[in-house]
């Protein structure tokens, strides 16, 4: 397994929203540290890397949402530090604005460099507010997305698909088009996080198949397939990851007396021994595999989701490197 990566991250932003995928479980409590001690770690620890693993490509990120109370600040920052979400902002979660705070916020992301703005939608207002828990995040979403505009900012939304929501891709495609939203994508809500409790929602390949032509198509068949056809067909051996180093105020005494290559090499190790708790893809499949199984997964999440009902049915307890909240890795 090659380490081609390392992402140094920061959990000390509060996010306005819980919604029901989220990745990160977000509960209302961060488990970062103070910002200025992990932008004061960031340093030195990309310098260290640089020297003893010059091969790592680094990136620093904070979370849970991006409502920095100092956002420009963090913006030169990430700059500085060469992190990709200086340019590019997921805009999910972030404070309530009217239209002229919008515009506010957006000239001055344009101002310090940003290019792109994402935004996350789950379905038309009613049903996207329901799914995230906070009552105007759907109206806020189309104010930034008028404001971006006026400022000449790339924009892009992701639609998380569910049963539940399916029936209102068109319209909601159709009025992205009217606000003139970049590239607009349709994408099966992952099982991590918060969204291990989604499985009654999980889209099905039938499902998929009464909606719309124009909808169908903005599905990418390559990464979300059913269960049946990954069962049947040929996995992709995962062969690289990113390791992500979570600074947290359980770790960050320990990690601030450590070097950077032990920190990488201690990372690497949970990541090794969590796979080796488990068995390999087509052993999972063949004992929970269902090959006339309909529902739409990505690969990462299907092995995923089964490792789960292994680790259940088996009792296994691993140190989970998937649970972003904490040191871990992604696979790919």
């Amino acid at each position: 397994m090659k380490t081609e990566k390392v992402m140094l991250q920061d959990l000390c932003v509060p996010c306005a929203n819980r919604c029901r995928h989220c990745l990160l479980s977000w509960t209302e409590r961060t488990v970062g540290v103070p910002w200025e001690q992990a932008a004061d770690f960031a340093l030195r620890f990309k310098a260290g890397l640089q020297g003893q693993r010059p091969e790592l490509e680094f990136s620093f990120t904070f979370g849970y949402s991006m409502e920095h109370p100092e956002l420009e600040k963090a913006l030169r920052f990430l700059r500085e530090t060469g992190s990709p979400q200086a340019e590019f902002l997921q805009c999910d979660g972030m404070d309530m604005r009217g239209e002229a705070e919008c515009a506010e916020l957006v000239r001055m992301l344009e101002r310090e460099g940003v290019k792109h703005l994402n935004f996350t939608l789950y379905g038309l207002e009613e049903q996207h507010d329901r799914f995230a828990r906070r009552a105007g995040d759907y109206a806020l979403i189309f104010r930034m997305l008028r404001a971006a505009r006026e400022a000449g900012l790339m924009t892009s939304a992701g639609i998380m698909m569910t049963n539940e929501n399916a029936g209102e891709a068109e319209e909601l495609l159709s009025l992205l088009r009217a606000a003139d939203c970049g590239k607009a994508t349709l994408i099966i809500p992952h099982g991590e996080g918060r969204g291990g409790g989604l499985e009654s929602l999980r889209l099905t390949g039938s499902e998929l198949m009464r909606l719309p032509a124009s909808v169908r198509g903005l599905i990418n068949g390559r990464v979300f397939r059913t269960e049946g056809e990954w069962v049947s067909g040929d996995y992709e051996e995962e062969t690289k990851r990113q390791l992500i180093i979570s600074l947290r105020q359980d770790n960050f005494e320990r990690y601030s007396a450590m070097e950077p290559e032990e920190i990488v090499a201690e990372a690497e190790e949970l990541d090794d021994n969590y796979y080796a708790a488990f068995p390999g893809f087509y052993e999972l499949a063949e004992r929970y595999g269902d090959p006339a199984g309909d529902r739409l997964f990505s690969q990462r999440d299907l092995f995923h989701y089964y490792r789960r009902l292994y680790a259940a049915d088996t009792g296994l307890k691993v140190y989970d490197v998937t649970d972003e909240r904490q040191t871990g890795s992604r696979r790919y």
